[in-house]
């Protein structure tokens, strides 16, 4: 209802202000969805065949599309390599001159991010967003990291080399600025060190008082929907609570430091969220946060589980409205 008043109001205006002044009569376009961004995960590419089916799958329900997958190099060996090696600082940087050099985006857009692309588009969200996020879906997102670094296929020399190098040390300097996973690895039995050195996590929610950016709590509750999906049986993202903002507690002195004795401390819990840090809190209070879940481990995104979610945050359509030689005026549903 809003929107056909909101519609109606903005055609009388512009009708009158052509009547009066005798400029051309606005042309109006005919609706289109509006466009997906996709940031891929660990391993993966840009343009694997999985990622191509997934957006052909998506052009299916939503004819017309525009459909940007995000490179960080043309190359697709290169491309997979820099989701274990990198600066993540400097590749989110990178997609935000990407994002901004394409046309059809201008206007805004729908992302969605796989495992590890999920937090990388939140921090383009909170240090950029220009273009604009208008719904945000993460897979199996590490929003408060990782606890252990995952195991790798016996044949995927690339993870096993950025892996043992992690584990060797990952709060070291060197890995801080150029192995990927540890600089979402958030050790709670070691948050005085993960404070003092990670750089990309600690910055995108905001954990470090002398460091925060009110920006990005404005940035985020900017978007209209941040849903959130955690695999029901994922023990790669640990813990896989993670992908709802949760994470382990932080341990006292005498408490046993096995998986099977740690606690959760849920998304309304954290520290992050009661002081609203990143603008979770007030999104949430809204009711744009939404918690899904998918049934099977993790990136196991069968077509029951995404289709939905596509079909309600994805490719709203969008109204133009043209005066010749003048701004266009643009209505959203």
């Amino acid at each position: 209802m809003v929107f056909h008043r909101l519609l109606l109001l903005t055609s009388s205006l512009l009708l009158f202000s052509s009547e009066t002044i005798g400029s051309p009569v606005l042309q109006l376009l005919a609706p289109q969805p509006r466009p997906l961004v996709i940031w891929h995960g660990l391993g993966d590419t840009y343009g694997s065949p999985g990622i191509l089916e997934f957006i052909s799958l998506v052009q299916d329900v939503h004819p017309g599309i525009f459909v940007h997958s995000i490179h960080l190099d043309t190359d697709l060996k290169e491309d997979q390599r820099a989701t274990f090696y990198g600066n993540v600082d400097e590749q989110v940087d990178l997609v935000s001159e990407q994002l901004a050099n394409i046309t059809e985006l201008e206007e805004g857009f729908d992302a969605i991010g796989f495992s590890q692309g999920g937090q990388f588009l939140r921090a383009y969200v909170e240090r950029y967003n220009s273009p604009p996020v208008h719904n945000l879906i993460t897979f199996g997102s590490q929003h408060m990291g990782i606890s252990d670094i995952p195991g790798c296929r016996p044949w995927d020399l690339v993870c096993q080399l950025a892996r043992r190098a992690a584990m060797g040390g990952v709060y070291s300097e060197w890995a801080q600025k150029n192995l990927v996973q540890a600089q979402y690895y958030r050790d709670p039995a070691r948050m005085d060190t993960y404070l003092s050195s990670n750089h990309f996590l600690t910055s995108i929610n905001n954990e470090l008082a002398a460091t925060a950016n009110n920006t990005y709590a404005s940035n985020l509750s900017s978007l209209s929907k941040l849903v959130l999906v955690l695999f029901l049986r994922d023990d790669t993202v640990v813990p896989k609570e993670s992908s709802w903002f949760g994470s382990y507690a932080v341990p006292d002195d005498k408490a046993l430091h096995n998986v099977a004795d740690k606690t959760i401390v849920p998304m309304r819990l954290q520290p992050l969220y009661l002081q609203d840090w990143i603008g979770l809190r007030a999104l949430d209070e809204r009711g744009d946060v939404l918690l899904e879940t998918c049934p099977g481990e993790h990136m196991q995104v069968t077509r029951d589980c995404w289709e939905p979610l596509v079909k309600r945050f994805v490719g709203g359509a969008t109204t133009k409205y043209v005066v010749p030689d003048r701004e266009v005026l643009l209505v959203q549903r």
